[in-house]
């Protein structure tokens, strides 16, 4: 099972993964570590990743990058219209008002989805995870800024599952930040927390969370962020300032080319990082727009002065972190700097001034949210055993429902009004479930939305859900259970909906029945029993909703862990009773629940685009093997050609030689101008056509370079069996002389045969086709090898056992005493017994030397043999 973390950023992407010893990061193919967020659409294939950044300057109107502010996103948005300013590329408005990106793909003008873009990024890294793990990757923890709306939430989950991917987990960038700090640390507090806040500038955007830190666990205390604070907002400022200043000094307007916006770009970005270091940094471009070249120069102090309506926008999110968490500025323990952007130093000493302590930099600014989303999923993953650490996430919006009341029955009755209710305020943990309990006699529809629309700067609808339809049995208002459930993604959806129907049952409670009416299910109440918070009420009231029970469920004691308790509790029954008593039991009863989620894609357009994407990547992947095979055709030119007037130069005449160039040279000139645009067929047959003339050369070169050394093995093979076979060695008595025979007359037939081989073939030229080859004579070596080793390993055969003569008696004849009878008995077993023994030992001893003398036997062809081995004397 896979275990991957990826951190899909605004400007590049890194790869983590799980392994036995730790966390790695994953190098792409070109040895990086970091890989850009970029799709580039040319007229034959895609190029993603670094292959899509190389392809920038040269194709800008086709290179889709910044994918990350654009899913999810209305295309009035005024953040989106903003950042379409500096984008190379078109984006228009699409169906439902959302943007469509606009590229020329395979040559024709082709309208992209931002989902399906991020798609596309999401198989690239796939790919790379799966080639360095050299496994097939389905399982991952994606990371994702807090700010991130429910619908972009669902946009990347759609993005994953067109690349094939299924996130276990879409974690927040700090919450993973804070995740890859804290669980290698061994000395956090068991009592009192350890308050650490992580600020992570990074591309596009900043974000501020405070963590607080005991043993085992951590628990987020507060969230805040700027979505459009960034390292990005600083290029942007130098741009300008050289924009303007290069209309002056040169009289070029850079806005009017996209290729010289890019180079413009990527320079200041450079010179931002120079400006980190040093107090004054050059600007050196080449070419940059009609034909001139630019230069300038800026200082810190200058570039500190343009960038002050930046950076007075760090301190916001600072504050409002603080404010959530509800703590003092020195009851922050320590501060984190991450992310590209932290690097600039008026943003070090902003927060230095702030917080009244240098921030730390112990974490990788670029790969800390990478190695937290793998740790993410190694403790979700049954394939590792981590190190218990709890993480208790917090969600940073408030989400609220909202419904119509029912059908006034009073003439007094207000008419239809909507009514709204906060089911998971702002802060509550991740994941949670809540109920709510309704009362209806139809269908009715439930919205979600958030509570604050304001802050998201987006529409505060997320979902409509329409529950029924159902039946009540008594014709009355019916009683129906809602769950609502905030999952690991941070996605609000209603789980189920349950009617609940209570029947009155007779019957009889005794002791016994008493004691097993406490195990019950939790929905049975008896008759007498106080009526729970949840009754119907009475039929004047229009409280369509019970909100004591949704306050209760808040208030639950489950809800930290983020499972709230939900049912009520069994009712302690008295067991020294024995009446017949009415009982009721509830009948629950799931109610249909059709989802509608605004601004997604349909389960339909999904497949599609997951068909789309699987399209575009064979069509990538033909390519890719149609440019092997072109390049496989090349390098046979040059490398052919170069060989035949050097190495090949003695194997080949001159006629043949002549021929083979003017072909090589006819395929070079194809290549440049008929076949430069070529199917992967037709190389695949001009490099075969090539080879029909060159592997008959190559072949002839090879067999001579070869030819001495196999022949060597094989002389070597034959000796070593005519040697043993003529060995006077006793451990080779056992083998018959007709046997040996037919060893020395295999040894001499093989050398008959080598002789007169090598003698034909030392008399052809080395342009001639070999009549000696080197499968021959490993072939011939083999066949000896298998004919002699069975003869010379046969085992000698075991020596007989002789047992010894009885004792004689004495030759006095003198008469024992009668007496001493029974002791020589006992004697005489007592010595069968030894010598029965010894005669055991020394047939053992004999099997033993049989088997050493039979191990003493000529190698295969090739192998080294020692003939003046002396046998071992055998063990008594």
């Amino acid at each position: 099972m896979s275990v991957v973390g990826f951190d899909s950023g605004n400007e590049s992407c890194i790869v983590a993964v799980a392994r036995q010893r730790g966390i790695d990061v994953v190098l792409n193919d070109e040895s990086k570590r970091e890989t850009p967020a970029i799709v580039c659409f040319g007229e034959k294939q895609r190029f993603i990743g670094t292959a899509g950044a190389a392809s920038t300057m040269m194709n800008p109107k086709n290179s889709i990058s910044q994918i990350k502010r654009l899913i999810g996103r209305k295309f009035s948005d005024p953040e989106l219209q903003r950042d379409l300013q500096s984008l190379p590329f078109q984006v228009t408005e699409g169906p439902e008002g959302y943007p469509l990106i606009h590229a020329r793909y395979l040559g024709e003008a082709r309208t992209f989805t931002p989902t399906q873009v991020l798609g596309m990024m999401f198989s690239n890294l796939k790919g790379i995870a799966e080639k360095n793990l050299n496994a097939a990757v389905v399982d991952c923890c994606i990371g994702i800024p807090v700010y991130f709306t429910d619908l972009q939430r669902r946009a990347v989950l759609d993005a994953a599952t067109i690349a094939g991917l299924r996130p276990l987990r879409l974690m927040h960038e700090t919450t993973a930040t804070a995740l890859a700090y804290g669980i290698y640390k061994t000395d956090l507090p068991e009592s009192d927390s350890l308050n650490v806040a992580f600020v992570d500038i990074g591309h596009a955007s900043m974000q501020v969370c405070i963590a607080g830190f005991k043993k085992g666990q951590l628990k987020i205390l507060a969230h805040s962020y700027d979505r459009s604070l960034g390292g990005r907002d600083f290029d942007e400022v130098l741009f300008n300032h050289f924009a303007e200043q290069f209309k002056e000094q040169y009289k070029i307007d850079v806005f009017q080319n996209a290729r010289a916006c890019l180079r413009l770009r990527a320079a200041c970005e450079k010179l931002k990082k120079v400006l980190s270091a040093n107090p004054v940094a050059p600007l050196n471009i080449e070419c940059l727009m009609d034909e001139k070249d630019v230069r300038g120069v800026i200082k810190r102090d200058e570039f500190e002065q343009i960038s002050a309506p930046i950076l007075e926008r760090v301190k916001g999110p600072l504050q409002e972190a603080l404010a959530e968490a509800g703590l003092a500025v020195e009851n922050v323990h320590m501060v984190e700097v991450v992310g590209s952007g932290s690097r600039v130093p008026a943003v070090i000493k902003i927060l230095t001034e702030f917080f009244g302590k240098e921030p730390r930099r112990t974490m990788n600014a670029s790969e800390c949210v990478a190695r937290g989303c793998a740790l993410q999923c190694a403790m979700l993953s049954p394939t590792f055993k981590v190190r218990e650490f709890q993480v208790h996430e917090s969600f940073p919006f408030a989400i609220g429902l909202s419904w119509k009341n029912s059908t006034p029955e009073t003439q007094d009755a207000a008419a239809d009004n909507q009514q709204a209710t906060i089911v998971f305020p702002k802060g509550n943990p991740i994941p949670s479930i809540k109920a709510l309990t309704f009362y209806r006699s139809g269908t009715f529809t439930v919205d979600v939305h958030y509570v604050d629309g304001s802050e998201l700067q987006a529409s505060s609808k997320i979902s409509s859900y329409t529950i029924g339809p159902f039946q009540c049995s008594k014709g009355e208002r019916a009683k129906l259970k809602v769950k609502v459930r905030l999952n690991l993604h941070g996605i609000v959806s209603v789980e189920s909906a349950t009617l609940m129907e209570e029947e009155e049952v007779e019957v009889p409670v005794t002791k016994d029945a008493a004691q097993e009416a406490n195990k019950m299910d939790t929905d049975e109440t008896p008759s007498d029993a106080a009526p729970p918070s949840d009754a119907a009420p009475p039929a004047s009231a229009e409280a369509d909703v019970n909100m004591q029970d949704a306050k209760g469920a808040a208030d639950a004691p489950g809800v930290e862990n983020g499972v709230p308790e939900t049912g009520e509790k069994p009712v302690q029954m008295e067991t020294d009773i024995k009446t017949e008593a009415p009982k009721k039991k509830v009948k629950k009863t799931n109610i249909p629940v059709v989802e509608v989620v605004y601004g997604t894609l349909s389960s339909g357009d999904l497949q599609k685009a997951v068909e789309k994407e699987f399209e575009m990547a064979l069509q990538d992947r033909v390519m890719e093997e149609t440019k092997d095979k072109k390049n496989a055709v090349e390098a046979y030119v040059y490398d052919m050609r170069n060989k035949l007037n050097d190495k090949y130069h003695d194997f080949v005449t001159d006629s043949e030689r002549e021929e083979l160039i003017a072909k090589l040279q006819e395929v070079e000139d194809w290549l440049y101008e008929e076949g430069e645009d070529e199917t992967k067929g037709v190389y695949v047959a001009k490099l075969e056509e090539l080879k029909k003339q060159g592997d008959p050369i190559e072949e002839r070169y090879k067999e001579h370079m070869e030819r001495g050394s196999v022949i060597d093995q094989l002389v070597y093979c034959i000796n070593s069996y005519r040697e043993v076979a003529m060995s006077n060695d006793p451990k080779f008595d056992h083998i018959d002389l007709s046997e040996k025979q037919k060893v020395l007359n295999e040894c001499v037939e093989a050398e008959a045969w080598l002789r007169d081989k090598r003698q034909q073939q030392d008399s052809l030229p080395k342009h001639a086709t070999p009549v000696l080859l080197s499968a021959e004579i490993r072939k011939k070596a083999e066949s000896l090898d298998r004919f002699a080793r069975p003869i010379m390993m046969k085992p000698k055969p075991a020596k007989p056992v002789t047992p010894e003569a009885p004792p004689q008696p004495a030759q006095g004849g003198e008469q024992q005493p009668q007496g001493n009878a029974d002791a020589d008995a006992d004697a005489d077993a007592s010595a069968n017994a030894t010598t029965n023994a010894s005669v055991d030992a020394d047939a053992n001893a004999a099997a033993a030397a049989a088997a050493a003398g039979a191990g003493d036997v000529p190698p295969a062809s090739g192998e080294p043999m020692d003939t003046d081995k002396s046998e071992a004397p055998p063990s008594s």
